[in-house]
């Protein structure tokens, strides 16, 4: 019945190794995800710093286009105005306007320059981008593909649980799921090494010792509540693809 309760220990640990990459893949996932956002937020700044100077240039378009205006208006009133004191005052004015007006100039042509500049980075970025996301897509059907075949793969060594608990002894197999749910995860039953528990590494009572390298049962380990049996009695091994020798259970 040692090595019933063994393969059964087996195969839970390899259902409990699914489930550990089951909740694993996801957050994987989720890293692509931010991948994904930071790169899309990233083109975003680079679009929206070339939105930010077309922006600048139509205000400064506009601000030309009131002080033409203004000086219009200035230059209408100088035919009008009867005294020199005005009329240099609206002299003034006018200058100042064009001062302004050539300082607008200037910082078209800048925002130009910068336009081009900013757009020739958009363009060479979005291909990065694309490339990048275009990554991250197939990485991400690569971890769908993947976590369903760790499901597929759970679900098939679960359909192998019944039958072997069916050929196990009744009341060591609930003795072993009792451990294994106090447990959460890791083997309920482990070796004798040596004189100590091989899950917790505790020394064994002499007695209990004697009754395991005996092969006469296997004993609970009054640190961890694991049951430690005799590897020497044990005709199993994990993985083992061979069939197993002598005696079976």
């Amino acid at each position: 019945m040692l090595n019933t309760l063994l393969r059964l220990q087996d195969l839970d640990l390899k259902i409990e190794a699914c489930k550990a990459r089951e909740a694993e893949i996801p957050n994987q996932k989720k890293k692509f995800d931010i991948q994904g956002e930071r790169l899309h937020a990233e083109l975003e700044e680079r679009k929206k710093a070339c939105t930010d100077l077309e922006l600048e240039q139509r205000e400064c378009e506009s601000a030309i286009e009131q002080r033409n205006a203004q000086i219009a208006k200035y230059n209408g009133q100088l035919n009008t105005v009867k005294k020199n004191e005005g009329y240099q005052a609206l002299l003034h004015e006018i200058d100042l306007q064009n001062k302004q007006i050539g300082i607008r100039e200037e910082r078209i042509i800048a925002i130009l320059v910068e336009l081009d500049e900013a757009k020739a980075r958009v363009e060479e970025d979005s291909k990065r981008i694309d490339d990048e996301l275009n990554k991250i897509d197939r990485q991400r059907g690569e971890i769908d593909t993947e976590l369903e075949d760790a499901i597929r793969h759970r679900e098939e060594l679960e359909a192998l649980e019944a039958p072997l608990e069916k050929k196990a002894d009744p009341y060591l197999l609930k003795q072993y799921k009792r451990i294994r749910s106090s447990l959460k995860s890791g083997p309920a039953l482990v070796p004798l090494q040596d004189e100590v528990c091989g899950g917790c590494n505790m020394l064994m009572l002499p007695q209990a010792v004697n009754e395991v390298l005996a092969g006469l049962t296997m004993y609970p380990c009054r640190h961890c509540g694991r049951l430690v049996y005799s590897a020497e009695h044990a005709n199993f091994e994990s993985n083992a693809e061979a069939a197993p020798k002598g005696t079976a259970d």
